[in-house]
């Protein structure tokens, strides 16, 4: 048996952002499509995940090596790759 929708949740809008959304909604309701969006919104994308993950290696990564560079620790080509190991 499906679960019954007995919570709501709501926001005050402006002409302009109700038009929007209804544009936004196509053809379903305004409160089917904001559902949808936040049901959504706290899903994480993996894709997303996957770039941020790799955005936060590189950064470990060159954080590394500057502060090997700050140290005065000459840097050669055999450094980056004792970093990524």
């Amino acid at each position: 048996m499906p679960s019954l929708r007995t919570k709501s949740i709501s926001t005050k809008v402006t002409d302009e952002e109700y038009a929007l959304f209804e544009a936004l909604a196509g053809g379903q309701t305004i409160s089917e499509w904001a559902r949808d969006v936040l049901l959504k919104a706290t899903k994480p994308d993996s894709a997303e995940q996957t770039v941020l993950a790799e955005v936060l290696a590189l950064r470990t990564i060159l954080l590394n090596l500057h502060f090997a560079v700050s140290q005065g620790q000459t840097l050669t080509f055999l450094r980056p790759r004792r970093v990524l190991q």
